[in-house]
Protein backbone atom coordinates (compact mmCIF):
# COMPACT_ATOMS: atom_id res chain seq x y z
CA UNK A 1 0.00 0.00 0.00
CA UNK A 2 1.46 3.35 -1.04
CA UNK A 3 0.70 5.81 1.76
CA UNK A 4 0.10 9.37 0.62
CA UNK A 5 -0.54 11.18 3.87
CA UNK A 6 0.02 14.79 4.85
CA UNK A 7 2.02 15.66 7.95
CA UNK A 8 -1.22 16.25 9.88
CA UNK A 9 -2.61 12.91 8.74
CA UNK A 10 0.60 11.19 9.83
CA UNK A 11 0.21 12.78 13.28
CA UNK A 12 -3.29 11.32 13.52
CA UNK A 13 -2.07 7.92 12.32
CA UNK A 14 0.66 8.07 14.95
CA UNK A 15 -1.98 8.45 17.68
CA UNK A 16 -3.98 5.53 16.26
CA UNK A 17 -0.87 3.33 16.02
CA UNK A 18 0.03 4.12 19.62
CA UNK A 19 -3.44 3.91 21.19
CA UNK A 20 -5.38 1.65 18.83
CA UNK A 21 -8.95 2.44 17.79
CA UNK A 22 -10.05 5.89 19.01
CA UNK A 23 -12.84 8.41 18.78
CA UNK A 24 -12.18 11.80 17.21
CA UNK A 25 -12.21 13.28 20.72
CA UNK A 26 -9.52 10.83 21.87
CA UNK A 27 -7.30 11.75 18.92
CA UNK A 28 -7.98 15.47 19.34
CA UNK A 29 -7.09 15.40 23.05
CA UNK A 30 -3.83 13.60 22.30
CA UNK A 31 -2.89 16.07 19.54
CA UNK A 32 -3.84 19.04 21.74
CA UNK A 33 -1.06 18.08 24.16
CA UNK A 34 1.57 19.19 21.65
CA UNK A 35 -0.14 21.51 19.19
CA UNK A 36 -3.05 23.88 18.78
CA UNK A 37 -5.54 21.70 16.95
CA UNK A 38 -9.24 22.44 16.64
CA UNK A 39 -11.70 19.61 17.19
CA UNK A 40 -13.53 20.26 13.91
CA UNK A 41 -10.22 20.28 12.03
CA UNK A 42 -9.33 16.89 13.53
CA UNK A 43 -12.79 15.58 12.64
CA UNK A 44 -12.53 16.80 9.04
CA UNK A 45 -9.04 15.35 8.62
CA UNK A 46 -10.20 11.98 9.92
CA UNK A 47 -13.17 12.03 7.52
CA UNK A 48 -10.78 12.75 4.63
CA UNK A 49 -8.48 9.98 5.83
CA UNK A 50 -11.46 7.61 5.83
CA UNK A 51 -12.21 8.58 2.22
CA UNK A 52 -8.53 8.03 1.30
CA UNK A 53 -8.51 4.57 2.88
CA UNK A 54 -5.97 5.47 5.58
CA UNK A 55 -8.43 4.84 8.42
CA UNK A 56 -11.68 2.97 8.85
CA UNK A 57 -14.68 4.37 10.71
CA UNK A 58 -16.94 2.12 12.75
CA UNK A 59 -20.29 3.89 12.73
CA UNK A 60 -22.25 1.19 14.55
CA UNK A 61 -22.46 3.22 17.75
CA UNK A 62 -23.39 6.85 18.37
CA UNK A 63 -19.73 7.80 18.75
CA UNK A 64 -17.74 6.86 15.67
CA UNK A 65 -14.52 4.99 16.33
CA UNK A 66 -11.61 5.14 13.90
CA UNK A 67 -8.78 2.68 13.43
CA UNK A 68 -5.71 2.88 11.22
CA UNK A 69 -5.83 0.81 8.04
CA UNK A 70 -2.33 1.82 7.04
CA UNK A 71 0.36 0.26 9.20
CA UNK A 72 3.24 2.24 10.62
CA UNK A 73 5.62 0.08 8.58
CA UNK A 74 3.75 0.89 5.35
CA UNK A 75 3.87 4.61 6.11
CA UNK A 76 7.59 4.45 6.93
CA UNK A 77 8.32 2.56 3.72
CA UNK A 78 6.36 5.04 1.58
CA UNK A 79 8.03 8.03 3.24
CA UNK A 80 11.50 6.52 2.86
CA UNK A 81 10.91 5.60 -0.78
CA UNK A 82 9.88 9.19 -1.50
CA UNK A 83 12.84 10.70 0.39
CA UNK A 84 15.39 8.34 -1.17
CA UNK A 85 14.13 8.93 -4.70
CA UNK A 86 13.76 12.71 -4.43
CA UNK A 87 16.17 14.06 -1.82
CA UNK A 88 18.92 11.45 -2.13
CA UNK A 89 18.55 10.79 -5.89
CA UNK A 90 18.04 7.07 -5.29
CA UNK A 91 21.01 6.61 -2.94
CA UNK A 92 20.12 4.50 0.09
CA UNK A 93 23.70 4.86 1.31
CA UNK A 94 23.34 8.65 1.17
CA UNK A 95 20.29 8.48 3.41
CA UNK A 96 21.97 6.18 5.93
CA UNK A 97 25.17 8.25 6.05
CA UNK A 98 23.18 11.46 6.51
CA UNK A 99 20.98 9.92 9.21
CA UNK A 100 23.91 8.53 11.19
CA UNK A 101 25.86 11.76 10.76
CA UNK A 102 23.03 13.95 12.04
CA UNK A 103 21.49 11.80 14.76
CA UNK A 104 23.40 9.98 17.45
CA UNK A 105 22.62 6.27 17.39
CA UNK A 106 22.72 4.27 20.61
CA UNK A 107 25.09 1.32 20.88
CA UNK A 108 22.07 -1.01 20.66
CA UNK A 109 20.97 0.68 17.44
CA UNK A 110 24.48 0.43 15.99
CA UNK A 111 24.61 -3.27 16.90
CA UNK A 112 21.25 -3.82 15.20
CA UNK A 113 22.48 -2.01 12.07
CA UNK A 114 25.68 -4.11 12.00
CA UNK A 115 23.69 -7.31 12.42
CA UNK A 116 21.35 -6.28 9.61
CA UNK A 117 24.26 -5.46 7.27
CA UNK A 118 25.93 -8.81 7.98
CA UNK A 119 22.99 -10.52 6.26
CA UNK A 120 24.12 -8.98 2.97
CA UNK A 121 27.76 -9.98 3.39
CA UNK A 122 27.03 -13.69 3.79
Amino acid sequence: MNIKATDSELEILSVLWKRGACTVRDVHEELAKTKDAGYTTTLKLMQIMNDKGLVERDATSKTHVYKALASQEQAQQSALDKIISTVFEGSTAGLVIQALGQHRASSDEIDAIKKYLQQFEE
